[in-house]
């Protein structure tokens, strides 16, 4: 058994980047809250599959180039491979629950930022 509170916990950079409760056996789990205006490097995983679920705020995430607005309520999952990039455009801070799995810490490939796809 594994128990822990989110307050013990910090985020990556301060007052945003994701915040992990948990790394490892067998996944990673956290929150990750983006506040206006900022953004997430765009990334892939090779063998990792990464999930987030909206508990605030919105997001823009862009997926292999798609965007997608991410809402309080929404679960989108990026299959290993998938290029992801996170941008708040909002005024109010995004906050979402994520997971990754399986654990394996080595799995991110920083890529070139994410541009919206070309329209046909």
């Amino acid at each position: 058994m594994y128990y822990t509170n989110e307050s013990r916990h910090q985020y990556r950079f301060g007052d945003n980047g994701p915040k992990y409760l948990a790394r490892g056996p067998r996944c990673d789990f956290g929150v990750v809250t983006l506040q206006p205006g900022q953004d997430f490097q765009s990334h892939k995983h090779e063998l990792i599959e990464e999930s987030f679920f909206t508990i605030e705020g919105e997001v823009h995430l862009y997926l292999n180039g798609e965007c997608h607005i991410l809402k309080k309520g929404d679960y989108l999952r990026c299959d290993p491979g998938d290029v992801h990039y996170c941008v708040n455009k909002g005024d109010a801070p995004w906050k979402a629950v994520f997971v990754k799995a399986p654990y394996n810490p080595e799995d991110t490939v920083p890529v070139d930022k994410m541009q919206p796809a070309a329209k046909p």
